[in-house]
């Protein structure tokens, strides 16, 4: 198993752990033990990266994040992560669009788990994942944070023309 490096960022809606090997970034969580609230200095390049991409996007400056991912899970949870980085910024899909766009369009539900499993808060926007009805739905992060993310992509839309 290679080196892994790990620091801390504090976004606007909490505390993200960022864990990276040699040349990928291979998590970035919410933390949530509260206590963690001092980020520790990011020296590797991937993760000083990653919190300049981080810090854009929550500046309204960033809409695609071009991080160098390793997907650590099944196959078709990997496939459905890469088809959640196809849903535009301050757009939404369904479980059942993210489902038929992998192939599998009875598979809405293995979508939501699998989407629940995303290692790549916001990096990977299963934020962006509505239910069928149009209804905000389910948030390992929290709704909260799920209404602020959605929000805030809109109002960057909004503020960018």
């Amino acid at each position: 198993m290679s080196d892994l490096y790990t620091t801390y960022y504090n976004s606007p809606i909490g505390t993200l752990k960022l864990v990276a090997e040699q040349d990928a970034l291979i998590e970035c969580k919410y933390v949530k033990d509260k206590r963690i609230r001092i980020p520790t200095q990011a020296y590797h390049p991937i993760l000083k990266e990653t919190i300049l991409q981080l810090e854009a996007y929550f500046k309204g400056q960033l809409q695609d994040f071009t991080l160098p991912l390793h997907l650590i899970g099944t196959p078709f949870r990997c496939r459905v992560w890469q088809q959640l980085r196809t849903v535009e910024f301050a757009k939404t899909a369904s479980y059942g669009d993210i489902a038929k766009g992998i192939q599998q369009p009875k598979a809405a539900r293995a979508v939501g788990q699998a989407n629940h499993h995303n290692p790549f808060s916001i990096i990977i926007p299963c934020h962006r994942i509505i239910g069928s009805s149009g209804k905000l739905v389910g948030y390992g992060g929290g709704m909260w944070r799920k209404k602020w993310l959605l929000a805030h992509e809109k109002n960057s839309i909004i503020k960018s023309k």
